[in-house]
């Protein structure tokens, strides 16, 4: 379990990385600072970090100075930053990655490999399974075996999922961001809506802003997850050279 601590003095950005650092299982957020100021008194008096998130433009306290007091309190050192201005700045205070906003969770996931593949911890790729658990609402909570290929989509639904497969349905007491907490990992799997996890093995169309999978199930893309869905168009699509895909 990596710790990780984010500055950022935009709460609604730090929100939105604190729940990107959430939807990874390796990563333990201890703290998020909005006050650059208080969050150098405190992590100077605190046990060192393996990973510290951080605004670069900030009141007070720029991120590039702030470095120079905290980079040998953590392994990791990544500015996430609006103004891609200050890359060269950043690298000079020994920081390892630079994250431009806005990035999506792909990006971020990425990042989080790269900066500790290959480290005692790190199991990701050792500890992905062809199958899961959950209890079965609909068969007296008996816990039922799933195999990851088998699932065409997760649905939120209250406080429940529901589990596509290609023979049933499989109604769970549990959240989508409790789950997707196992499948976060997964290549095969994306999040282009709040209320859905699919597998892209299993898209049968895409039109416009729709996607069209098997099983009869239809979903419209978030206006939060469009850019994470054009990249994935850009990554996937074979066009005529020089094409807009949308």
């Amino acid at each position: 379990m990596f710790k990780c601590i984010i500055i950022d003095d935009h709460s609604r950005s730090a929100e939105t990385l604190g729940e990107f650092v959430k939807a990874i299982p390796e990563l333990k957020l201890l703290s998020i600072y909005t006050d650059p100021l208080k969050a150098l008194d405190e992590i100077c008096i605190s046990p060192d970090v393996d990973l510290i998130l951080m605004d670069i433009d900030m009141p007070g306290i720029s991120g590039i100075e702030l470095a120079g007091f905290v980079r040998q309190r953590t392994r990791k050192l990544v500015f996430v930053t609006a103004h891609c201005r200050y890359a060269y700045q950043a690298f000079k205070v020994n920081a390892d990655e630079f994250l431009l906003k806005p990035y999506s969770i792909i990006e971020f996931n990425n990042i989080i490999n790269k900066l500790f593949k290959g480290t005692e911890n790190n199991l990701w790729l050792t500890k992905l399974k062809p199958f899961f658990f959950v209890k079965s609402k609909d068969d007296h909570n008996r816990i039922v075996k799933i195999d990851f290929k088998d699932v065409i989509a997760l649905e939120s639904n209250l406080n429940y999922v529901v589990i596509h497969t290609f023979d049933k349905q499989i109604t769970s007491l549990i959240s989508l961001s409790e789950i997707s907490k196992f499948f976060v990992n997964r290549v095969e799997f994306v999040k282009f809506q709040r209320s859905f996890i699919i597998a892209v093995d299993h898209i049968k169309m895409i039109d416009g802003m729709s996607i069209y999978m098997k099983g009869n199930i239809q979903l419209t893309v978030g206006e939060f997850y469009r850019r994470d869905f054009r990249t994935f168009l850009e990554e996937h699509i074979i066009t005529k050279s020089g094409a807009r895909i949308m």
